[in-house]
């Protein structure tokens, strides 16, 4: 890969859907999408040093750009593609789920971060910041992404009236698309896997986000509420991901005893043949 090139900007962004993006062997391949110069040149500096393949960008690449690309994952500056940003985004997770996405960017509001990370993106870092501390988030990403390579292969798990669909990145009642974003799928994938088995907040977010959970982060029970509240508007009768309170989730389908349907109403004989005594049999 060239160490610096610009890739004239596209408006709007469109990403066909069914482009799909899966970890390859051998050094990472990152693509940096930044006009922070001093910030760049450091960075890329530090990244030639490990061996990574790499390329950097001035505007958002066209899609048959970055799907040839064939990378790993990507950083980008949301402040740099403007109002545009928050779009290309969204289309670039939606449309390469195996692709590990980095936001680094200048001072941001919680409402932003939590919109950043909601649309799909892996990880926020805010400027200024030390290199090193993207390259070690990218590394965790990446490592993240490939746990995730083979789930192409996977058959459906189905659940209840929910179906898991790990080669769409994405969960189906009734054929009809519950509307995950990745991490929300990965999330319901994880626990799901280890249906019947009690995962703990911690291990979650160490397979989920890719490093370990800063003390107080409550984003494992944020996720936990929104899946929920997704599955609940396809499936409400069924009851799926459980609570064990200071421990953490599991995954069981179960059907609420109110929402379990009575059996047939019993035939008129049957009534007739209770009240007859039982026959006894005696030898002769």
């Amino acid at each position: 890969m060239h160490e610096n090139t610009s890739v004239a900007p596209v408006a709007p962004v469109r990403f066909p859907s069914s482009l799909g993006m899966r970890v390859q062997p051998g050094p990472i391949r990152l693509a940096v999408i930044d006009s922070d110069s001093g910030f760049v040149r450091v960075l890329v500096k530090r990244i030639g040093e490990m061996g990574w393949q790499h390329r950097v960008l001035t505007a958002p690449p066209r899609a048959e750009d970055l799907l040839s690309m064939r990378l790993h994952a990507l950083v980008i500056d949301l402040a740099m593609l403007g109002p545009q940003g928050w779009e290309f985004l969204e289309k670039v997770c939606d449309a390469l789920p195996g692709l590990g996405v980095v936001v680094c960017t200048g001072q941001s509001t919680v409402a932003q971060r939590v919109r950043g990370l909601r649309i799909g993106a892996d990880d926020w870092v805010t400027k200024p910041c030390h290199p090193q501390e993207v390259v070690a988030r990218v590394e965790a990403v990446v490592r993240r992404r490939k746990r995730t390579t083979g789930l192409a292969e996977e058959a459906p798990l189905v659940a209840g009236e929910l179906e898991i669909r790990a080669d769409q990145f994405q969960a189906f009642v009734g054929g009809q698309s519950i509307d995950l974003t990745r991490r929300e799928f990965e999330l319901l994938h994880l626990l799901a896997k280890a249906r019947g088995r009690v995962l703990e907040r911690d291990e979650i977010y160490q397979h989920v986000w890719g490093y370990a959970m800063v003390h107080g982060d409550r984003s494992v029970d944020v996720f936990v509420r929104k899946v929920r509240q997704k599955i609940e508007r396809f499936s409400p009768d069924w009851r799926y991901i459980h609570t064990h309170f200071g421990i953490g989730y599991r995954f069981e389908p179960e059907l609420p005893e109110s929402a379990v349907p009575e059996g047939p109403p019993a035939h008129p004989l049957d009534d007739e043949l209770a009240d007859e005594p039982d026959e006894v049999h005696s030898s002769a």
